[in-house]
């Protein structure tokens, strides 16, 4: 049988994060949800394109620093896991972008369908 050290038990050769790369995570997180939040609260932004864009953009930084931060992924991952990874989240990601995108723009059609409230009746 061979002998492990403590250490050697709970460090697998996987890097794990600091309590201060949790700290800059977090703090970048809340940084990247409060600079859109306060744009759609209070239309910091003439163009309604722009803000879309900029929340959009903001969410795709929060993603990469979730990843780099909370995930642990980096260039120096075994085995292709990060390549897996990074490919599933896009996918991933993509799905849920397009299909909001879809819900909310037909939301209107969907929920308030073209009917004129004036021509129908109420039977007597």
């Amino acid at each position: 049988m061979a002998s492990h050290s403590h250490n050697d038990a709970h460090h697998d050769g996987h890097s794990h994060g600091s309590m201060k790369s949790y700290v800059i995570g977090f703090v970048l997180s809340v940084i990247l949800t409060a600079i859109p939040f306060w744009l759609v609260m209070t239309g910091g932004l003439e163009s309604r394109g722009w803000t879309v864009a900029v929340v959009v953009g903001m969410a795709v930084v929060q993603i990469i620093v979730h990843m780099i931060f909370f995930l642990h992924m980096t260039s120096s991952a075994e085995e292709g896991w990060t390549m897996t990874a990074l490919i599933f989240t896009i996918i991933v990601v993509v799905i849920m972008l397009a299909g909001s995108i879809w819900v909310m723009y037909h939301m209107n059609t969907n929920m308030m369908p073209g009917h004129d409230m004036d021509l129908m009746s109420v039977p007597q």
